[in-house]
């Protein structure tokens, strides 16, 4: 397994900085993010290139947004920005394109999966001719309501976008604070896994007995072996599962500079996570 960050930790600094900095502290790779270091498709080429420049592997580019906005005209500018992207990083040769599932709230369970469904198809039938992947990060979103983030969404999904080439960016420490066992979950979706998002949670019970699921500072997201995950048993799984493609930090924890603090901590975070992966995967 490749060993990578999510450069948006670092969104307020220039991407030749960061590629600088991954590479001078022995990353494999790197999962660019669009608003923070590529803003336009026109700059995607440009970007791939300087980062193959520094012996970096680009395992994804990933697209912030709401894909089932309920404002049609957002939503709408959304897509075909996006398929925008799609075409270009196609074109790049990079293999995984991550986005957004999102929600209408204004749509019910079953609208918000056929439609969102229906552009994931025709995304994948656009880019037939590049081979190009695409996949959803689990993330709840910002009111914990995102389509397709859960076992049960993703077996909704999955019914209705068949092609293989279409997955999940894989992030267990989402499913951690929402009480989904995710060893039992990656198993489920072994072959529909595209890349892994190496990011933990921590959970304070205390706090948590205090002011319930609904409460706020009973969880921190965390750098990988700082919560609860038991990566070396989430990694040995993975491998036995057949994964083998890249292991891309997502670094927001706030003991170490996230969000846009301290600089240096927020590189000593990347190191720490580096590090520790490395010792894991060495030892499987």
């Amino acid at each position: 397994m490749r060993i990578g960050f999510y450069t948006s930790t670092f969104n307020d600094r220039p991407l030749e900085e960061v590629v600088e900095f991954a590479a001078s502290a022995g990353f494999d790779a790197i999962e660019i993010d669009v608003g923070g270091h590529i803003k336009t498709p026109e700059r995607v080429r440009a970007a791939v290139a300087l980062a193959r420049d520094h012996n970096l592997f680009v395992s994804s580019i990933t697209y912030f947004g709401n894909q089932l906005d309920s404002d049609r005209g957002k939503r709408s500018e959304l897509r075909a920005r996006t398929e925008d992207f799609a075409e270009a990083i196609g074109e790049a040769g990079v293999p995984i394109f991550v986005i957004f599932s999102g929600r209408d709230d204004n749509a019910d369970d079953e609208a918000n999966y056929d439609g969102f469904a229906e552009f994931a198809n025709r995304l994948i039938s656009k880019t037939a001719a590049s081979g190009l992947i695409f996949a959803i990060e689990n993330w709840p979103g910002p009111k914990d309501n995102f389509i397709g983030t859960t076992p049960k969404g993703w077996e909704e999904l999955f019914k209705r976008i068949p092609d293989r080439r279409f997955g999940l960016e894989f992030d267990p420490s989402h499913l951690i604070r929402i009480g989904i066992d995710p060893y039992a979950a990656m198993d489920a979706v072994r072959d529909r896994i595209a890349i892994l998002h190496a990011k933990d949670t921590a959970i304070d019970a205390a706090t948590q007995q205090a002011v319930g699921y609904h409460g706020k500072g009973w969880w921190q997201y965390k750098l990988p072996g700082k919560g609860l995950l038991d990566w070396p048993r989430f990694l040995r799984q993975a491998r036995t599962n057949g994964f083998n493609g890249t292991l891309s930090i997502e670094h927001e924890d706030a003991a170490y500079g996230w969000p846009g603090k301290d600089l240096e901590a927020r590189k000593e975070g990347e190191r720490l996570g580096l590090a520790y992966l490395r010792n894991v995967l060495n030892k499987l």
